[in-house]
């Protein structure tokens, strides 16, 4: 028999008319229970008041018999591993059913439960339980928090149908336990029985009922299918095989009395199968495949209310309904198979891991060539595109060529559409090129800090750029102020980083005073230029505001007073030029040095 290694089911029979397997209604009678267990679901009152009358047990509250219980049904079982443990309680979504789970070693000491849950069924959910809804359902309240358990804790487990709508209901084990330790999660020693526990399986598996008695003198079998046990004629062997859901009982003649009587619950549930699934080519600029999507091609015409499919990288994995994909994967190059497992929702031991498809990815080109391009006014031509192109891939630019890269020699936008195809499936993508013409610098204009030891020189280019500037042969920068300038000569340079051009201007920094006060105070008497030193035979000229030459000033000179032919002149703005000698000897005037300063009387 296949076995899954993720999730055990103990189902009830919902047709009570076919099996009358004992249902405990008393915590005393409490029905063991272990794996690959199933059981009845029929509950039809409570028996004795369990809780001795008591206001309240946990979340349950008084039914309308005036109890907690009033349809109950009580199991216990036993864990035999440490993990992860929680159990589904499946149920028609017309009814209304509580549960509650005690952690206890009898029934005189359950306590408060562990887990309890007494929400009604308004949203119509099919399970109530701990850990997590089968179907997915991640809004159902009616879910408690899943256990840790350690090996030999006992627990009793109450399920009481509050609508005394009574269809039955089945019980589901889950959890990460029974992928650890698929065989022994829980603990079956707790089952008394010659006939062992009784067996939920499929209807495509043989079931051997073994009853083998030391020094037995004969074996009789009998059915019950809802009509109380029949001899089943001819089956007098130790064994019994067994295809019917039935109650299946054996009398085993003893040399002496008594006579051995033991009887086993075997229930089978529809086993599912997979149709066969296309395969699927993708592009990757898709990112995930939505696997949901495949799920009606593996169920065909089966419901998918009871069915749940599961995609795994593995046949093994398939097999054991273990590390399931998730529903959105994640694409990847290349080819992989993708294993297909149907399983039923009521006995996920029933499943069928026989197809699978084929799920390949086809890599959408990935462009990262330069989108943004400059171009110089006396370009011959620059190339755009791909650099490093794909021989498996094919190349269009928006102006009709079908080569990787292109040569230019105007702005404008260029689009090229790469595209990988596989088969008749074509995966492109397009990159749109931004080709802008990048002008030279300009220089136009040099501004000089005011009177400082270490001046700060700010370069003006109005032409718009990626540029960078620097200081005689110092590093390039950013910024086009610079700072710390000693007085003197130097050259500024800009340059354009996109390859178009270098301009380097003669700059002659020097410092002077913004006013002076030529008072005889002996304070500020004098307006002078600092730094005119470092020239060669420099000359300042000093006019007023409408031109007029009042002074020149030369190295040796003091300064001056604020004189015109020894006659004081009026407080004012005046301006001045300094020129000086080159290395070619002759005079030139100092660029960018045109300023004026104040006279204050």
């Amino acid at each position: 028999m296949r076995i899954p290694l993720g999730f055990l089911i103990l189902f009830f029979i919902f047709a009570l008319n076919v099996l009358n397997a004992q249902v405990a209604e008393d915590c005393l009678n409490a029905i063991p229970i272990c794996s690959n267990t199933p059981v009845n679901g029929g509950t039809q009152g409570y028996g004795l008041d369990d809780f001795d009358n008591a206001p309240n047990s946990g979340c349950l509250e008084p039914t309308m018999t005036g109890y907690i219980e009033s349809n109950s049904a009580w199991y216990r079982f036993r864990t035999g591993a440490t993990g992860q443990l929680g159990f589904n309680i499946g149920f028609d979504t017309s009814e209304d059913w509580d549960f509650a789970l005690y952690k206890a070693s009898d029934c005189n000491s359950l306590g408060d439960p562990i887990r309890c849950n007494f929400f009604d069924n308004s949203d119509e959910d099919a399970y109530m339980g701990v850990g997590e809804d089968p179907t997915g359902n991640t809004d159902n309240v009616q879910y408690e928090d899943w256990l840790q358990v350690e090996p030999g804790e006992d627990y009793y487990l109450l399920i009481n149908n509050f609508s005394n709508n009574n269809s039955g209901f089945s019980i589901q084990f889950s959890g990460q336990i029974f992928e650890t330790n698929p065989n022994d999660a829980l603990d079956c020693s707790i089952i008394d029985n010659l006939l062992g526990a009784p067996i939920a399986a499929c209807d495509n598996e043989t079931i051997i009922l073994d009853a083998t008695t030391t020094n037995a003198l004969g074996y009789t079998w009998y059915a019950d299918t809802g009509a109380g046990y029949q001899v089943i004629a001819g089956e007098t062997a130790p064994t019994l095989t067994v295809n019917t859901s039935a109650m299946y009982r054996v009398q085993v003649s003893m040399p002496a009395p008594p006579n051995i009587i033991s009887e086993v619950q075997v229930a089978f549930s529809i086993a599912p199968f997979s149709d066969p699934l296309t395969d699927e080519t993708l592009c990757m600029e898709n990112g995930t495949f939505d696997l949901k999507q495949k799920d009606p091609e593996a169920l065909g015409p089966q419901d998918p209310a009871t069915h749940v499919v599961s995609y795994h990288s593995s046949q093994a994995d398939a097999d054991a309904g273990l590390n399931s994909l998730p529903r959105n994967y994640t694409l990847t190059a290349g080819t992989e198979t993708i294993y297909v497992r149907v399983s039923s929702l009521e006995n996920p031991r029933c499943y069928d891991a026989s197809e699978q498809f084929t799920l390949e990815g086809v890599a959408t080109p990935d462009l990262t060539f330069e989108d943004q391009v400059f171009i110089c006014q006396d370009t011959t031509g620059e190339l755009i595109g791909e650099p490093f192109p794909n021989a498996q891939y094919s190349y269009l630019w928006d102006s009709g060529e079908t080569t990787p890269m292109i040569s230019v020699t105007q702005p404008g936008e260029y689009t090229l559409t790469v595209t990988n195809t596989a088969g008749t499936l074509a995966c492109a993508a397009n990159r749109t090129v931004t080709v802008s013409v990048s002008e030279p610098p300009v220089i136009s204009q040099v501004l000089i800090d005011d009177l400082q030891t270490a001046n700060t020189v700010e370069i003006v280019n109005e032409v718009p750029g990626n540029f960078e500037y620097r200081l005689d042969e110092g590093p390039y920068q950013a910024s086009p102020v610079l700072r710390e300038v000693s007085p003197g000569m130097h050259t500024v340079t800009i340059n354009d980083l996109n390859g178009c051009g270098t301009v380097t201007e003669n700059i002659i920094v020097v410092g002077f005073s913004t006013f002076f006060t030529p008072n005889g105070d002996g304070a500020n008497d004098y307006w002078q230029i600092v730094g005119i030193e470092t020239l060669r035979e420099p000359v300042v000229q000093i006019f007023d505001r409408y031109g007029k030459l009042l002074f020149v000033m030369e190295e040796d000179y003091l300064g001056w007073d604020g004189t015109y032919n020894g006659i004081p002149v009026p407080s004012s703005d005046y301006w001045f030029k300094v020129s000086f000698l080159d290395e070619n000897e002759q005079r030139v005037e100092a660029r960018y040095i045109n300023n004026h300063f104040s006279l204050r009387r």
